[in-house]
């Protein structure tokens, strides 16, 4: 059967046993790009910065990064799995000699030769080379296989579009967060692994120094089940949750501690002991809860808000929702932020109450009441975010497509967005409550550790700043 180039792109084929004979051969070629160094570090765990790293790598025995010799080894299977034999086919041995480095750039052709079969048993030997563009081989060896014994035609797999975040600005935060020094945090009834573990971990990061705020018992109890120690870490032991979140309160409006962390309690229960008058930490301001995140479609860090503590707040709520983000913009290094205040479409609509708030914020913005940042809107989302939707749309902004606030219309909305672009979207994030006295470190249950150790960095660099500048 003859079969086109374009058929090979869409349908897979192999060859049986019976079809195959000593000297047939079979080729692919591939580029090595920096991405392929970088997903196959990632699947593999293998992080060497021989591979990873231009600086550590320029001084190695190679003078540069070079592929994982592991790389090259996948493309000999990927060989054997889609050509010869091709599907159905069974590894059951390799040899491999790693003769010269694969770098950036090199253009590898990878082939399979058949060298010996056994009938009995389909075994087929296959000598494999990898030769790069100046015809070195830079790899080469033997595999055994198992061919199969049936034909096999289908179409092919589509597979999934992968994106690489290399966590940049996750990483820098941190770095900076630590040159601050810790500030000493009560995290409010850690009772859970997760929440434990938590504050464990951002302590050995140099980032807090955790008063654990909790029946004691029960705390090392979880400690001791999840293999966590206790050693040198403050305890202040009390009777229960609603008891943690008070006494928590209480340290935070005596200045003993500069950050509250909630562990696994209700979040409307550790905000109620910190908006009592008894505590001290209100400020004139509406306290509300800021998403710092970074995802890979995007070129910079954005803040959501509000997205956990206020459900539909009003204009007045608003402007203090944005006045809150504008500090934390401020406080991450960015001078002049742009907000976008968001709605369902882009113009002003009577029915629509989140149009008219985001006329009214506009406003208050050109008379002076909301301050430090440029602000636009109603903006749709895609508007906001996409430079290119808004000009097919005639929007002329200094917002649009470039935002780095986007104030949701309700709790509902922006906490929707935050988890889609969390879990569809590959977004790094941090969470953080402002408003008050103190930050306030507002963590879930799902989130990761990497999460968790963000929002204390936040913490962190808003606590040093509300030294020299209280809220």
């Amino acid at each position: 059967m003859t079969t086109t180039q374009d058929d090979d792109l869409h349908i897979v084929r192999n060859r049986t046993f019976d079809q195959i004979a000593i000297g047939d051969t079979a080729s692919i070629t591939r580029t090595l790009s920096m991405d392929d160094i970088a997903l196959f570090a990632v699947m593999s765990g293998d992080d060497n910065p021989q591979h990873l790293d231009a600086e550590f790598a320029a001084s190695s025995r190679y003078q540069g990064v070079i592929a994982h010799g592991m790389w090259g080894a996948s493309l000999i299977s990927a060989v054997l799995g889609t050509r010869l034999p091709g599907a159905g086919t069974v590894y059951t041995g390799q040899t491999l000699r790693f003769l010269q480095p694969v770098r950036v750039g090199d253009t590898l052709a990878i082939s399979v030769t058949v060298t010996a079969l056994e009938p009995r048993s389909r075994h087929v030997t296959l000598a494999c080379r990898c030769v790069n563009q100046h015809g070195a081989v830079v790899l080469d060896g033997e595999a055994q296989v198992i061919a199969p014994a049936e034909q096999i035609e289908r179409a092919r797999a589509t597979l999934p579009e992968v994106r690489l975040h290399n966590g940049d600005g996750t990483r820098r935060l941190l770095e900076h967060a630590r040159t601050l020094g810790p500030i000493r945090v009560a995290v409010i009834h850690p009772c859970d692994e997760l929440s434990l573990s938590g504050a464990l971990d951002a302590y050995a990061a140099g980032l807090i120094t955790p008063v654990l705020v909790a029946p004691r018992a029960r705390l090392e109890a979880v400690a001791a089940e999840a293999g966590l120690s206790l050693a040198g870490i403050a305890i202040e032991d009390v009777e229960h949750s609603h008891a943690a979140a008070a006494r928590g309160a209480e340290l935070a409006g005596k200045g003993e501690v500069e950050a509250l962390m909630k562990g696994s309690l209700h979040t409307d229960e550790l905000m109620s002991a910190v908006l009592s008058a008894s505590a001290g930490l209100r400020t004139k301001r509406r306290i509300s809860h800021c998403f710092l995140m970074q995802t890979p479609a995007y070129p910079r860090p954005f803040i959501i808000t509000d997205a956990a503590i206020n459900i539909a707040p009003n204009l007045a709520m608003k402007a203090d929702i944005v006045r809150n983000a504008i500090d934390l913009a401020h406080v991450i290094g960015v001078a002049c932020p742009r907000v976008a205040i968001l709605a369902a479409v882009e113009t002003v609509n009577a029915d629509m109450p989140a149009t008219l708030d985001a006329a009214a914020l506009c406003k208050m913005a050109d008379r002076g009441q909301i301050t430090g940042a440029i602000l636009d809107g109603p903006l749709a989302f895609d508007n906001a975010v996409s430079i290119a939707a808004a000009t097919v749309k005639g929007i002329v902004s200094e917002v649009a497509g470039r935002a780095d606030i986007l104030l949701v219309p309700d709790l509902e909305s922006g906490n929707m967005l935050a988890k889609q672009l969390e879990y569809m979207g590959d977004a790094d994030s941090a969470g953080i409550v402002l408003g008050a006295k103190i930050p306030v470190i507002l963590t879930s249950r799902a989130d990761s550790r990497a999460s968790r150790i963000a929002s204390c960095a936040i913490a962190v660099m808003l606590a040093n700043h509300y030294r020299s500048t209280p809220p």
